[in-house]
């Protein structure tokens, strides 16, 4: 069952948060992703401040009144024209999280399909998503939901 957060779930939620730094940064080569101890708190204060500042939601699935994945939408920018760039109104989702035991069974397309509509509700034309590059089966899922690269950052130790 997919839902609109409600703090009933907040300690759950800030579980799959942290789940899902420690997985970034088990996989990051150059070990910048860490899990300080004051995460758990601050980034999930901040998910919610900036959901809360750009007509953000956090869609949860749920089992038995347990969360099992969540994703957030929110708009990353009204339409743009500009001398050097054109865009349509744009949504962003920031977090998509399935907890590990719940991934392959399907539940994220939920999430996924409930957050494109949200954002297609709020007029959106395009969906932003980033993926940490070493982050493999996330972009290869992101490919198969129809996203692709637009912008790509690179990095070199000195």
């Amino acid at each position: 069952m997919i839902i609109e957060y409600d703090d009933i779930y907040i300690e759950q939620v800030k579980d799959l948060l942290v789940e899902l730094q420690e997985y970034i940064a088990s996989i990051d080569l150059e070990g910048y992703n860490i899990l300080t101890p004051s995460y758990r708190e601050e980034y999930f204060k901040k998910t919610m401040d900036e959901l809360n500042k750009c007509q953000g939601k956090m869609f949860l699935y749920l089992e038995d009144n347990n969360v099992k994945g969540l994703i957030t939408a929110l708009i990353n920018n009204d339409e743009e024209d500009d001398y050097d760039f054109k865009a349509p109104r744009r949504g962003r989702i920031t977090e998509f999280i399935m907890s590990k035991n719940e991934r392959g069974k399907g539940h994220g397309s939920l999430l996924f399909k409930r957050a494109e509509e949200y954002l297609k509700e709020l007029g959106c034309k395009d969906i932003l998503i980033g993926v940490f590059a070493y982050n493999e089966n996330a972009y290869k899922y992101y490919l198969k939901k129809g996203y692709h690269n637009r912008v790509i950052d690179m990095t070199k130790k000195i």
